[in-house]
């Protein structure tokens, strides 16, 4: 090869890895690396990202346009309401109906699923599952919230109408999973089963574009992040697992926003601990909306997800749309360390 054929390649590949690499165009790139590449899925992401981009428009000057606060009633699982909550669940529906690529929804704002109509007598293959904004009681107080979805393939035939059991795979079965932090800057997190890519919403231009390529968990930090403030609401082996983080002057991190947390500790390393308490026995994090899709991310990213009575948490046979867990995750060696102690002290 001439010197000055190998330089143009060098120049090529140097002009490549640092030109700018929007959201779609990645995710148009990725599309042939999975088994149903025919670009319904492909739509469905992008979909979720134009969703994604009106949310945090919303949540950015919310507290101009009185969509701050609760609006006065709970959902079905007990928890306040908030205006924003509402707002993004109805953003993410209408994005997801509009383009036809999704065959139905489960949000953890709706009791039962919703399914949405085919478009042009299309037969849509792919449901989503959903947490439109997770942590949003921060709303009030400017912390950062998140928005979480997971995509499962249909099991039910596409030809007909959506059915439950579509919703109720296991975590295994996710074909793409992810979050989104509305933060300092507003960054979209997924994973289609190859890795973990982030991708950070610039304002100038109105588009994601990649800013964090194949996201590797640190094996073991010094962080753990769980609401101590149940202390003595927890199991006694939790509890020794605990003094032992304590103890070993490890620092505790909690914002009370799950995308928050675990977006920390996938950069930086720490477990993420949401053990069983006397108020909920079974666990309060969701299993279809917040666990599974979560847990997809933390394990593409080289971490461990498992619940508190030590289950892979993508192995559970969830039983209902609403079902709680326990969680236990983020970097692998604490996983296991935190399993070590609640196997010694259990007996």
């Amino acid at each position: 090869m001439k010197p000055e054929t190998q330089n143009h390649l060098s120049l090529t590949k140097l002009f490549m890895q640092n030109r700018i690499i929007t959201l779609d165009e990645f995710i148009i790139r990725r599309q042939q690396e999975h088994n149903f590449a025919t670009g319904e899925l492909t739509g469905l992401l992008r979909d979720i990202g134009v969703a994604a981009k009106i949310v945090n428009r919303e949540v950015n000057k919310a507290g101009l346009l009185n969509i701050l606060g609760a609006v006065g009633n709970e959902n079905l699982h007990g928890d306040t309401v908030q205006k924003l909550d509402i707002y993004a669940n109805e953003k993410f529906i209408e994005c997801l109906r509009n383009s036809g690529e999704c065959a139905g929804i489960a949000s953890e704002e709706n009791e039962e699923f919703i399914p949405l109509p085919p478009l042009h007598d299309k037969a849509s293959k792919y449901v989503v599952v959903m947490d439109p904004l997770d942590g949003s009681s921060n709303i009030d107080v400017n912390v950062s919230v998140g928005t979480i979805f997971g995509i499962y393939r249909r099991v039910s035939d596409p030809s007909g109408p959506v059915k439950q059991e579509d919703f109720l795979q296991k975590g295994t079965d996710l074909v793409a999973a992810g979050y989104v932090l509305y933060g300092t800057s507003t960054i979209l997190v997924y994973s289609t089963g190859n890795g973990v890519n982030g991708f950070t919403l610039d304002p100038t231009i109105g588009e994601f574009c990649l800013s964090h390529q194949n996201i590797q968990i640190p094996k073991r930090s010094n962080y753990y992040s769980l609401n101590q403030g149940y202390y003595l609401k927890f199991d006694i082996e939790m509890r020794r697992y605990i003094d032992h983080c304590s103890d070993s002057n490890m620092q505790l991190r909690y914002i009370g926003s799950m995308v928050s947390d675990i977006h920390r500790i996938l950069f930086q390393g720490g477990i993420f601990l949401y053990p069983n308490t006397r108020k909920y026995p079974k666990g309060k994090l969701r299993l279809l909306y917040e666990c599974n899709p979560i847990g997809f991310v933390v394990e593409q990213a080289g971490g461990k997800a498992i619940t508190c009575q030590l289950e892979r948490v993508l192995e559970l046979e969830p039983n209902g749309l609403h079902q709680r867990v326990t969680v236990a995750m983020g970097s692998p060696e604490m996983v296991d360390e935190m399993k070590a102690f609640v196997e010694k002290y259990s007996a």
